[in-house]
C-alpha cells in the first residue's frame, strides 16, 4: 500500500493546570504560563485545513521538538541548545511521533461559547474575539449508561437450552443404535444405471484476453479490475482511503492517504470448441436383470463415467422398508416375494438383513 502525503495541518493541545486550549506551536500556555508536560499529547484541532504558510511548512517537516534534559524544557528540533537553560540538546529527549490521530476533519465545526462572556467563536480560535478569554476546552457529558435491552436472554435460559440441546443429540445417538428384528416379504426392487456424457461442441465463454485458447473467435470485451497492488502503474487506477492525521511531535500533523492501484485489463467473450457435459445415458428397470444403456455415442461425444444404484423394498404389517444392496450380486439375491429377517434402528433404517 502506498502512502501519499497531502500536506500538513496545525495541532493543538490542552494545558492540565488551567485547560485552556493551546496551538500546537505554542510550547507555554498561552493563558498561565505553564510549560507543555512531555506527557501531555497533542490532538486534532476542531476543523483541519491544510497548511500554506511555506515557513510553516518547513517547521512541520523539521521533526519532533526535543525536552531538554536539564530543565525539561521543550525546544524545536532544530535547536542545538535549549532556549530557556543553555545546556546542550544532545542529551534531551524527542516527543514521540508518528501515532495516528485520526480522520482529517474537513467539515465545519459548531462554534464554541466563551465561558466568560458567553459569545460564540469560530472553532478553530483560542481566545474570545469580544472579551479576549481563553477559550478552555470544554468536557463533554459521560455517555448513559445502555438499559437493559429488551428480550435479552438470561444465563440461565442459555444454560437451559444447552441441556435442551444436549438431550437431544444424546436421543440421536441412542435412537440410531437402537435395533429390533422385523421379518419383511421383498414386495419391489429397482435399479438405475447412467452414463455420464461430454459432447465436443461449440461454447461461448468469458475470461481474460491472454487466456483465451488460440484460435477461439473473440466477441464483445471489456475493461475489468484483473488485481490489485500497492504500487502506481501505467494506466492503473488509483483508489485511496480516507485522509487522516499523524502525530508529528512538533505541533503539526501530517496528512496522509493510503492508496492502492487497481490493474484494468481487457475480459472478453469468446467462442471456441470444447468438451461439455451433455444429458447422461439413463436405464433403468423393476426386475433382477440389470443392463447399461445400449444406446451408441456420437463422433463427437465421449463417456466420462458410470454409476448404478439398487434398491429393495420391504413389506411387513403394513409398513414398507428400504434398502440399498452394495453391489449387483448382493441385488440379484433378493427375489421378489423372498422372506428376510431385517434389523430396523430407531429411525426405521434398515441397517442390516438375512435370509429367513
Amino acid at each position: 500500500m502506498t502512502q501519499k502525503e497531502l500536506g500538513y495541518v496545525e495541532l493543538e493541545w490542552t494545558c492540565p493546570a488551567c485547560n485552556t486550549r493551546n496551538p500546537g506551536t505554542a510550547r507555554k500556555c498561552t493563558q498561565c504560563g505553564a510549560a507543555q508536560p512531555a506527557e501531555v499529547k497533542f490532538e486534532q484541532a476542531p476543523e483541519e485545513k491544510l497548511i500554506t504558510d511555506e515557513a510553516k511548512i518547513v517547521e512541520a517537516k523539521a521533526g519532533p521538538d526535543i525536552y531538554c534534559a536539564y530543565c525539561g524544557t521543550r525546544n524545536p528540533s532544530t535547536a542545538a541548545v535549549c532556549k530557556q537553560c543553555s545546556a546542550p540538546l544532545a542529551e534531551g529527549k524527542a516527543r514521540e511521533a508518528g501515532g495516528v490521530l485520526g480522520g482529517l476533519k474537513t467539515e465545519p465545526a459548531a462554534p464554541i461559547k466563551c465561558p466568560s462572556c458567553g459569545a460564540e467563536n469560530p472553532a478553530m480560535t483560542h481566545t474570545c474575539a469580544k472579551c479576549g478569554a481563553p477559550l478552555v476546552k470544554t468536557t463533554p457529558p459521560p455517555p448513559p449508561t445502555p438499559a437493559a435491552k429488551r428480550g435479552c436472554v438470561s444465563p440461565a435460559v442459555l444454560i437451559g437450552i444447552g441441556v435442551v440441546i444436549l438431550i437431544a443429540v444424546i436421543a440421536f445417538i441412542v435412537m440410531g443404535s437402537r435395533t429390533k428384528a422385523v421379518v419383511g416379504d421383498v414386495s419391489d426392487v429397482s435399479w438405475r444405471r447412467t452414463i455420464a456424457i461430454e459432447a465436443f461442441m461449440p461454447v461461448t465463454r468469458e475470461t481474460w484476453r491472454d487466456e483465451i485458447p488460440a484460435g477461439a473467435e473473440i466477441g464483445n470485451c471489456r475493461k475489468e479490475v484483473r488485481r490489485t497492488q500497492s504500487e502506481p502503474a501505467p494506466g492503473a487506477r488509483e483508489v485511496c482511503g480516507t485522509p487522516y492525521v499523524k502525530d508529528e511531535g512538533s505541533g503539526y500533523g501530517k496528512v496522509i492517504q493510503d492508496c492502492q492501484y487497481q490493474i484494468l485489463e481487457d475480459k472478453c467473450q469468446y467462442k471456441a470448441l470444447a468438451w461439455v457435459v451433455v444429458p447422461a445415458l439413463v436405464r433403468e428397470g423393476h426386475d433382477l436383470a440389470p443392463a447399461w444403456p445400449d444406446k451408441a455415442l456420437g463422433q463427437d461425444q465421449r463417456q466420462t463415467g458410470r454409476s448404478e444404484g439398487y434398491t429393495v423394498v420391504f413389506e411387513t404389517d403394513g409398513r414398507t422398508y428400504e434398502y440399498t444392496p452394495r453391489n449387483e450380486e448382493e441385488f440379484r439375491s433378493f427375489e421378489p416375494g423372498s422372506r428376510w429377517k431385517l434389523e430396523v434402528n430407531g429411525f426405521g433404517a434398515v441397517t442390516g438383513v438375512s435370509p429367513r
